[in-house]
Parts: structure tokens; sequence; C-alpha cells
């Protein structure tokens, strides 16, 4: 009977608990984690008020029990030693093991800034931060400084935005967002937050944070801003630090180095989301840390924990986000300017940038108002063109340059739905996951017009002409 030990309960921990219980009904699994099984995706939701704090959770002691886990929450690893099979945690107990996953994710980085441990100075990170932040809001609306201007301050920013507070951004790089779209699409998103009544500082830095209940925060450039609460989301960091003296080979730039099974350097040791250093999409090894990476890793690692050997094709770099209403998407390697296919339409505004290597789109900006990007099904197409890295040769490339908007049709000619579809992440059907909250199911209600859409079809269809793709240039033609 093998002893299976998943440390973090995360996206990855659970979803590696869930494989394993479903290949191997006989094995024991130990999940241990310093925090409950929740989901960290849905704190702005609960910021908003939009769902209660019961709703956060990914797991309950039912749902444990019924899948035949011991849980450890609240318990710290603080050392694994592989070659007794150990896990020591923090409280002086100890876990051994026969096949365990590493997937401890990520903390907040705390900038060395006098006062940034002061009253009312925030991470927003864990449901405890995000109820500290609501307890000290109060009903009111307060004035937020926000520093740091990425991808997770921009995710925090938005659900402030919904409660209608006084928001503003600092960022030291020269730009918002510096990591997900390149300059024109910075641009775009800051435009438009300043339109909204956010105020934007970049090029500049926080060097002192003082003051009790009201801050000050004093910038490089000696400007002075004035908050009732201060957030800061200046990056994050992998919890690695119990590998100390393991043996387990870490990347030159931090995360565990794993192979195409998620194992690590050290046999019956694997690794999954945030802390994994793994196969890449478009080759090499990466870090991708986001829910989607972290889901893949999670099952990948359950399934050869338990016996059954999967390859993991590689993950895809990839964020979208909500910023205001203008809603964001990038894909794979955006930031290269050599080979482009660009719109811009600053009136909405509206941004589309495609990246070529060769005839293949290798990445991909979306950007602009709801019903121009994530309302269409063009950022599904284009992230399924990037990740199935199709070749749609050099007749479609041109009717691209030509076309942008018109995504559907070189994606639906080149057969990158059918190379999808064929993709199974372990060799079969994604199942449901053992909870949901209050043991609620997904709304199947069928509108009153499904019958119409569904149902019928126009006079004289099946008498239509069965053509090729229009539009596309057939050969002999310019």
């Amino acid at each position: 009977m093998t002893r299976y030990v998943i440390v973090g309960a995360g996206p990855a921990g659970m979803n590696a608990v869930e494989t394993i219980r479903g290949l191997d009904q006989d094995g024991t699994i130990t999940l241990i984690s310093d925090e409950s099984a929740y989901s960290r995706m849905a704190l702005p939701y609960f910021l908003t008020g939009e769902i209660p704090r019961q709703q956060l959770a990914t797991g309950s002691e039912a749902t444990f029990d019924k899948l035949g886990v011991e849980t450890r929450f609240g318990a710290k690893v603080s050392a694994i030693d592989p070659s007794k099979k150990s896990v020591a945690l923090d409280d002086g107990g100890e876990v051994t093991f026969d096949k365990l996953l590493l997937a401890t994710g990520s903390s907040p980085l705390r900038p060395a800034i006098p006062g940034v441990d002061g009253a009312n100075v925030h991470t927003l990170w864990t449901v405890e931060d995000a109820e500290a932040v609501l307890g000290a809001a109060g009903d009111g609306k307060p004035t937020v400084v926000l520093v740091g201007a990425g991808f997770i301050g921009l995710i925090v920013l938005n659900a402030m935005h919904k409660r209608g507070w006084d928001l503003t951004l600092v960022e030291r790089e020269a730009r918002i967002l510096p990591r997900m779209v390149d300059r024109r699409g910075s641009d775009a998103a800051e435009a438009w937050l300043r339109e909204r009544g956010v105020k934007v500082y970049t090029g500049c830095s926080v060097t002192e944070i003082s003051g009790d209940a009201r801050k000050s925060l004093r910038l490089s450039d000696e400007q002075v801003l004035e908050a009732d609460l201060v957030i800061v989301s200046t990056g994050i960091k992998t919890n690695l630090e119990f590998l100390a003296g393991s043996g387990v080979e870490l990347a030159a730039d931090g995360g565990v180095l794993v192979d195409a099974h998620c194992e690590s350097s050290v046999s019956g040791v694997y690794a999954a989301g945030d802390i994994a250093a793994g196969p890449g999409a478009a080759g090499g090894q990466a870090i991708h840390a986001i829910q989607p990476t972290a889901v893949d890793h999670g099952r990948v690692a359950g399934s050869n924990m338990a016996g059954s050997e999967v390859t993991y094709d590689g993950s895809l770099a990839m964020n979208i986000l909500d910023v205001a209403g203008l809603h964001m998407a990038s894909f794979g390697s955006w930031a290269d300017d050599a080979d482009t296919t660009e719109v811009w339409a600053p009136a909405r505004p509206v941004y589309r940038k495609l990246v070529w290597s060769g005839t293949r789109i290798v990445g991909a900006i979306m950007i602009g108002p709801v019903e121009d990007t994530t309302m269409l099904t063009d950022v599904g197409m284009v992230k399924g063109l990037v990740q199935a890295q199709t070749d749609l040769g050099e007749s479609w490339k041109k009717y691209l340059h030509e076309k942008p908007w018109d995504l559907r049709r070189p994606y639906v000619a080149s057969g990158t739905a059918t190379t999808l579809l064929k993709r199974s992440v372990v060799g079969g059907a994604a199942r449901p996951r053992s909870y949901t909250h209050e043991g609620r199911k997904p709304p199947n209600t069928r509108s009153p017009y499904h019958a119409d859409m569904a149902g019928t079809r126009p006079e004289g269809f099946e008498d239509l002409p069965r053509t090729p793709t229009p539009g596309i240039y057939k050969k002999g033609e310019a």
C-alpha cells in the first residue's frame, strides 16, 4: 500500500489528491498545509462582497473523509529527507512517504520600506489578509494606495474599484503591467484607469510609509501621498526554504526542476504549481505561476505518482485580467516585435497584436472592452493557435495581416480545434471535483430560445453550396 504525501492544498495539491484517489483506492494520502483548502483566485470576489467566505472553500471535512485523506492543516513543513522518505513539520512531527508532492506555492514579497510593517499596511494574499482589509475599511469608501501595478496588484485594484474606493497606483517601472503586456497595452490600461478616476504614478517608488491611522507615503521623486489603507503588491517568491540540504535540484532562477512527469531530480519526489520549473509549451523549462498550470501539474504529478504514466506537453504563459472593465489577455511570446500583425483603435480602445515565428502565431495580446474581447470567441481561438503551435502557412498569414479581425476562418480551416480536442492532460476526460459549495451543481437551465436556435434550420439549408472556407487565397490568385 503506497503512502502518498501532498504538501500544499492549493489547486496543484487538490487536483493531485483527487487524481491519485481516482487511480488508487487503497493507498494512504496525507495532505499537509499551513492553510485550509480554499481558492486564492476567488479572493477578489470575496473582497467585493460577491461571495461569502464559505464559498472560497475547495474542500470540506466530509469530502476529505470520503476521499480517505488525512489532513494536517495548520502544519508547515520545515525539511524533507528523501533518503529516509520523511517530512519534518514545524511542530516537531514527522510524516513518512513513498511518493511525495511538493506544491507549496508562493508568498508575497514585502519590500524593505521603512514603515511597511505598520498599521493599515497590508498584502492581499490570504483570506485573513482580505478580512483585515475589509475590517480596516469598515462601511466607508477609504482612500487606498496600491504599491505595485503588476498582474496581482491590478486584480486587487479591480475588486476595490467595484467597491467604489478612492484608488492610487504606484509602480516603480516606467509603465504598469510590464510583465503582462507591451508598452501600447500598458498605455491603454493606464489611460483607461485615469479616465475612471484612478491616479497613477509610474517610474517612482515608495521610500517611506509613516503615520498611524492615516498613512503618508513619500515617493522617490519627493511627492507625498495620503491614504487610509496601503496595499503592497510588489511580487511573489516561491516557498522553497524547507528544501535546503534535501538534494532536490533547483532551477537557476528558482523553482524545483521537474521533467515531463512532474518528477524532480530525486526519484519519488514530485513538484507542481508555482514552485515547479517544468516543461514549457514552447520548449525549455519555465515557472508559470498561474492557476491553469497548477491544475495541469497536479493532475500530471498525481497520475504518475499513482502509477499511470503520462507526459505533460508543457505549460503556456498566459494572463487574463479585468482592469475596471477593460479586458486584457496575453499569451505566449507576446513581447517579441520582430514579426507582428497589429490593430490599434485608441478611441475604444481596442488593441490586437499577433506575434509570428515564420507562419506560426507564437504570442498574442488582446485588449478592449468586454464586448470586443472576452465576449468573443477570438480570445479562445488565438490561445488555441498559440498553444497548438499551428502552422497556418503563408496564405493564412497574409490573410490575417489584411483582416486581423477574422481569426475564425484560419482557426477552423487549419484544424486547430481538432488538434486540441485530441489532447488530454492525463489521457482521459476531466472529472468533476468531489467538492462543491453546499453540494451545488452548475445550473443547466435552457432558455426559451434554445429550441429555436438548436432545433430548427433555415429553409433550403441542405441545398446551400458546400464551398471551401471563403476569403482565403486560392492557387493562382494574387
